[in-house]
């Protein structure tokens, strides 16, 4: 990949063509979305997600962004994270938007219903359509790979969030050790693209999402990316072994 070109798995593509590509995948994904999930990762994406959650803290009377947030289902936990602590100490409804680039995904989410704090919007995570300074909290689970610019979107984050404002990603990374990492490769690459092949009648889209996987920056990279977009106190936590990663930061 240079300048002049995008990843799109581990082809190199015009950067104008690969947001068509990326819809195509998620168009004919979208409906076994969570369930491929959970195959794919044994359900343990759950626990990833739950930790992740954790660390943004949603509180009541935020306003929290759910970025390529998909079928919602980081929402929906930040819903009843900000629901239980209402229940203990009281205050306003946060104000939580799911906002994808691809509608087919938005559609699946809202057919799954969702709590009334939370809302739906198809926008570019590169360019959303949103003032400066005016969420709470930015979280990207499993998308920001599948953005072209990807140092745009984290200036758009930065943009976004009030001074002060958390920002976390929790993406697939790069396995810490050997014997893992050859594991991974063997399921990831074998495994994956049949079991999508089996359930979703598609073994294409799933042989992109695991390239795509193998082309996104190890976990120092990410966060060197995230320090230059400007966020201050950057870290990432190692799930897994390093299968995921939970990159954190703040607006200082």
């Amino acid at each position: 990949m240079s300048e002049s070109t995008a990843s799109f798995g581990y082809r190199d593509v015009d950067p104008t063509e690969k947001p068509g590509l990326v819809r195509g995948v998620f168009d004919r994904v979208a409906g076994r979305y969570d369930l491929m999930n959970d195959l794919m990762s044994a359900g343990v994406h759950r626990i990833w997600k739950d930790a992740t959650a954790a660390r943004l803290n949603p509180q009541p009377g935020e306003v929290i962004l759910d970025v390529a947030g998909g079928t919602g289902d980081m929402a929906r936990r930040y819903a009843k994270m900000t629901r239980a602590a209402q229940e203990r100490r009281g205050g306003d409804d946060a104000t939580i938007h799911v906002l994808d680039y691809n509608a087919e995904m938005i559609a699946a989410g809202r057919d799954k219903g969702a709590p009334p704090e939370v809302t739906w919007g198809v926008a570019d995570a590169q360019r959303l359509p949103l003032p400066d300074a005016c969420a709470d909290a930015y979280s990207i689970a499993f998308g920001i790979r599948n953005v072209t610019d990807i140092d745009a979107a984290l200036r758009e984050a930065r943009r976004v969030l009030k001074p002060g404002g958390r920002f976390v990603c929790l993406e697939f990374s790069r396995p810490t050790g050997m014997a893992l990492r050859a594991a991974y490769d063997a399921w990831s690459f074998k495994a994956i693209p049949q079991i999508g092949e089996w359930v979703a009648g598609d073994r294409e889209s799933y042989q992109y999402l695991v390239e795509s996987i193998r082309r996104f920056p190890d976990q120092k990279t990410f966060a060197g990316m995230i320090e230059r977009a400007g966020f201050g106190r950057v870290s990432f936590t190692n799930f897994t072994g390093g299968v995921a990663a939970l990159h954190t930061g703040r607006v200082l």
